[in-house]
């Protein structure tokens, strides 16, 4: 299964215990344009991609979306903040293709992250190099990359999405305007 080869990439999951990940998961098929997670609802699952692609957005006061993440296959989409503190998520996740996904429910996960020492390892590693190091770069690159330099990152670090993703959606993760991308695009 995807979901188990994506865990051992990071450490090796054990079979008793893949046993367990596997009785608190359930498979969802979800069309385009679908919600996985909703703003505003406090969720009971984070999501492991089978297949498709989906981006995590907020929308400000004036009505503008930011897209603040995608995740294709491989990657695992949640509201993490809501789903620690057991508040309603700030974030929407929302499917740009059709897609199938591996709901885990996630007090049960913890649970079982507690009591299993080889899941207490993969979810560190995936953590380091997921938000820790990941979240530090991003940061990094609003404040301190223009424009240009913001988009030939994105095509660096996502090169096998960005024909899958509108152009509207890149400069909203961006934080620049289509018009600026389609002039960045022009340049390049």
């Amino acid at each position: 299964m995807a979901l188990k080869k994506v865990m051992e990439s990071y450490s090796p999951i054990s079979d008793e215990t893949w046993k367990k990940l596997e009785a608190i998961c359930t498979f969802k098929s979800i069309k385009k344009n679908c919600n996985l997670y909703n703003s505003g609802e406090v969720p009971e699952t984070f999501s492991f991609v089978c297949s498709g692609l989906f981006r995590a957005f907020t929308i400000d006061n004036n009505g503008t979306e930011y897209n603040k993440i995608f995740f294709d296959e491989g990657k695992f989409p949640g509201s993490m903040t809501a789903l620690l503190t057991s508040t309603p998520s700030q974030l929407t996740i929302e499917s740009l293709e059709p897609s199938s996904v591996v709901l885990i429910n996630f007090k049960d996960y913890r649970r079982l992250l507690l009591k299993t020492p080889d899941l207490m390892l993969f979810h560190i590693f995936y953590l380091e190099r997921n938000w820790l190091l990941a979240k530090d770069a991003r940061e990094i690159e609003i404040v301190q990359e223009d424009a240009f330099q913001r988009y030939s990152r994105f095509l660096q670090e996502y090169p096998l999405i960005c024909a899958r993703i509108a152009q509207y959606h890149i400069a909203s993760h961006l934080g620049i305007t289509p018009t600026q991308l389609s002039r960045i695009r022009k340049k390049i």
